[in-house]
């Protein structure tokens, strides 16, 4: 099996092979090659594979091939929804056709992401709707249900992500009724799980990969063990999906929502019976108290802010109290009345498990565990987790022989990987590192200005605006600003449009639109800077001349006050590791190469990487950083990078 399937493979990705004679643009890459041939061993012979593929080489078909052509059961799990929808929608269907292999395929998403029919009529009954958008937004839900196979709520043109409509018309783990539920026969993530059951592929996501293995809510805990290979493509993003959901989280927009949930069903089935109204009041107060408890000082939060733990968790107590206290009272209520409604069992299993949550969050975190405050403008959840995901990985792979494999375009900056390997257990995972095939030195620059403020210095990010002027001036536009803050985007924007070169430019700032409407705003580029944070350092494809130059603002080291990043220097030292070198920069490495790797797309591509840090020039560990990046030719002045970007203007 093992030669015959690198055969099959190396056979598809000739130059006179399956995939060339189905798209007349297919080019045949030695870097691709490669990394199918060691995928494809590794999926015959069920081994660990690390493999770490630059910009270009064409990943996905590398991996989605030794799949298909193995005829084996396999799982895929992307970092976003985005990247699964293009594997199941574009991708696989293509190779499928294309290598004439019979496989069955399902998409899995968490519940959030499918239409929940029973909630839906309920929201068409009695939601309150904050305005006319919401109103509108719910009237279209309602319209595309009717006709919907999936019920995937990305197959609704323009509906926001953050639209008060999903979480009505959506099911949680605790809301859902399941085989109680009126409308379960049709049930729409019932649906996909036994899709997901029946196909011998399956796309996932990292988020719903973890939740799963904590919770065991979506059938991903199923569906593992049946499988003879696992495929991580985004793999950077694992280790930070996993302590994000194998951890232990209160918020306090669950109580409310239990609030809310229990006044609905109690004056729908049971009005009178039980003092309905005053225990919704009790939990939302116990929720308020708990919130202002963990804010403190800090009542007027934009964004999201961070709390250590030692800041505020002992000024927690007495309202951690008194919401398990009235958790109790509304689970007391609602056993009460059990026998009225399917809802009520469910409601009270929601209230009891959120008491119990509540006590624990009273005691001693465990000590290899981290806890910290994430404060909200709406809400403050409580999170312990551990710090990273080595345990369960290991415990994971140990179970069954299948093939697990771990690819992206950064996964570290030294041959063992070694800030991917150390936080998922893989330091025994078979490692390959394959190259980019663009010509970098040829097509891309780097340039550090010298006489540059240093980042923390008042006028740093003002001085980041007024360059990234002058060079989207000599560009006509075509630039992104990528910033390491949220913070600092309106002052890098202000100080942007209020210089004279950014005449006729127009400047689009992350958090004024959702991401998608920018992206669209920006097309081709051409008049346009756009200023972002993090969600635009990555999963931004713009091939071509719609993006030539990228500035960033600061080295992306970790932010130290972070209560995750203080943990996990203190787990360095009592290992007597140099937590500078071996996790600050380590991280920064990996974020800088991802910030790049918006440059160049294509072969052709062309283009300039600004970065507005003048430590990679004075410090040693600027070296190390600057040697992560792809082989960019090096500018020394501005003059030269202006002169590179009017080059580019023109075409040349």
């Amino acid at each position: 099996m093992n030669g015959n399937l690198a055969q099959a493979v190396g056979r598809a990705f000739a130059a006179d092979g399956p995939l060339a004679r189905s798209d007349p643009h297919f080019l045949a890459r030695a870097a691709q090659d490669t990394l199918a041939a060691r995928i494809a061993q590794a999926v015959a012979g069920r081994e660990t594979l690390v493999a770490e593929a630059g910009t270009g080489v064409g990943k996905t078909f590398a991996y989605l091939v030794p799949l298909l052509l193995s005829g084996r059961r396999a799982l895929i799990s992307t970092a976003t929804k985005s990247l699964q929808d293009q594997l199941y929608l574009r991708d696989l269907p293509r190779l499928r056709d294309a290598l004439r292999v019979p496989v069955r395929m399902a998409l899995l998403k968490g519940r959030a992401s499918y239409l929940c029919r029973h909630r839906l009529m309920q929201a068409q009954l009695g939601a309150q709707l904050p305005d006319r958008f919401a109103v509108r937004a719910l009237y279209r839900v309602a319209q595309w249900a009717q006709a919907t196979q999936s019920g995937d709520l990305a197959e609704i043109e323009g509906l926001d992500d953050r639209s008060p409509v999903i979480p009505l018309v959506t099911s949680t783990r605790d809301n859902c009724l399941g085989s109680e539920c009126p409308e379960f026969r049709a049930c729409h993530v019932m649906q996909a799980r036994r899709e997901a059951m029946a196909a011998d592929l399956v796309v996932v996501n990292h988020h719903l990969f973890f939740a799963d293995m904590a919770l065991r809510d979506s059938g991903v805990a199923e569906l593992l063990p049946t499988v003879d290979a696992a495929v991580f493509d985004e793999a950077h993003q694992l280790a930070e999906a996993g302590v994000q959901f194998l951890g232990t989280t209160l918020a306090t927009g669950q109580a409310i929502d239990l609030g809310r949930d229990l006044l609905a069903v109690g004056l729908a089935h049971a009005r009178g019976l039980q003092p309905w109204s005053e225990l919704q009041a009790g939990i939302e107060r116990a929720a308020r108290e708990l919130r202002l408890a963990c804010a403190g000082d800090q009542r007027d939060v934009r964004g999201l802010l961070k709390r250590r733990w030692e800041d505020r968790g002992e000024a927690t107590g007495p309202a951690l109290r008194s919401l398990a206290d009235a958790a109790l009272a509304v689970a007391d209520a609602l056993a009460a009345v059990a026998e009225a409604a399917p809802d009520f069992p469910r409601l009270e299993q929601r209230a009891r498990s959120l008491a119990v949550v509540a006590v624990g969050f009273g005691d001693e975190a465990a000590a290899d565990r981290v806890r910290w405050i994430d404060l909200t403008p709406q809400q403050a959840r409580l999170v312990e987790s551990p710090l990273d995901i080595r345990q369960m990985l290991t415990e994971q792979r140990a179970l069954a022989p299948r093939a697990w494999i771990f690819t992206s375009a950064t996964l570290g900056d030294d041959e063992g990987l070694s800030w991917f390997t150390a936080s998922t257990g893989l330091e025994d995972a078979e490692k390959l590192r394959v190259g980019s095939p663009f010509d970098y030195p040829a097509h891309a620059r780097v340039w550090v200005p010298a006489r540059f403020p240093l980042p923390n210095a008042p006028g740093h990010a003002a001085a980041v605006g007024a360059l990234a002027a002058r060079c989207a001036g000599a560009l006509g536009g075509r630039t992104f600003v990528l910033t390491t803050t949220l913070r600092v985007l309106p002052v890098v924007a202000d100080a942007l449009a209020a210089q004279p070169e950014a005449a006729g430019l127009t400047v689009l700032v992350q958090g004024t639109e959702p991401r998608r409407a920018l992206l669209q705003r920006y097309g081709d580029g051409r008049g346009c800077v756009l200023v972002g944070s993090a969600s635009f350092w990555e999963g931004i494809d713009m091939p071509g001349d719609a993006l030539q130059c990228v500035l960033i603002d600061k080295l992306p080291f970790p932010p130290p006050g972070d209560p995750l990043v203080e943990a996990r220097v203190r787990q360095l030292r009592a290992k007597g590791r140099n937590p500078f070198d071996d996790y600050f920069v380590a991280e920064a490495a990996v974020s800088l190469k991802q910030g790049a790797g918006r440059l160049i797309r294509t072969e052709t591509d062309r283009g300039l990487l600004v970065l507005c840090d003048p430590r990679l020039r004075q410090m040693a560990y600027g070296r190390r950083l600057l040697a992560a990046l792809p082989p960019m030719g090096r500018l020394a002045e501005e003059d030269q990078a202006l002169d590179w970007l009017a080059e580019l203007a023109a075409g040349h």
